[in-house]
């Protein structure tokens, strides 16, 4: 967000350039399908990862292709992402790209996650544990509707 002068910050500035190199790449990319650059991009972003971050990320990644195979990967501000008609549904926003104590599962308002009058739409993750696990496919499954 913008400071009281109009000015981006710095992290504003430099997710700004990574979502136009992304559509950069995007555009001169030959061959293959949309989607399958769009995975490969996911899975390059994924392997590229320092740990924790690369094994959160992994694991989000396999457990959203099998809790809602019919989202697609692509990347998002450099964020592992999946999307619905082309708007991202689910990300992971990495602790290592803002120096964070922890990566966040985040959810975009199009997620079949409404609960009354307020409802979380990220969540810390510090690591992959099975009950971890379940808790993101249990939040992607409802969130995917």
């Amino acid at each position: 967000m913008a400071d009281d002068d109009g000015k981006l910050s710095d992290f504003e500035k430099q997710a700004l350039k990574e979502r136009t190199a992304e559509l950069r790449k995007q555009a001169g990319r030959k061959g293959g399908s949309k989607k399958e650059k769009d995975l490969q991009d996911v899975v390059d972003t994924i392997a590229g990862l320092p740990e924790p971050d690369k094994a959160i990320a992994q694991m989000i990644h396999e457990v959203v292709t099998e809790m809602a195979p019919e989202l697609d990967p692509k990347t998002w501000y450099g964020f592992p992402a999946y999307a619905r008609d082309g708007k991202v549904l689910v990300f992971y926003q990495q602790a290592s790209k803002f120096d964070a104590r922890y990566g966040t599962l985040g959810f975009q308002d199009n997620a079949a996650l409404d609960d009354g009058p307020m409802w979380p739409a990220s969540y810390a993750i510090v690591e992959v544990t099975d009950a971890v696990r379940k808790q993101v496919g249990e939040l992607v499954k409802k969130a995917a509707g």
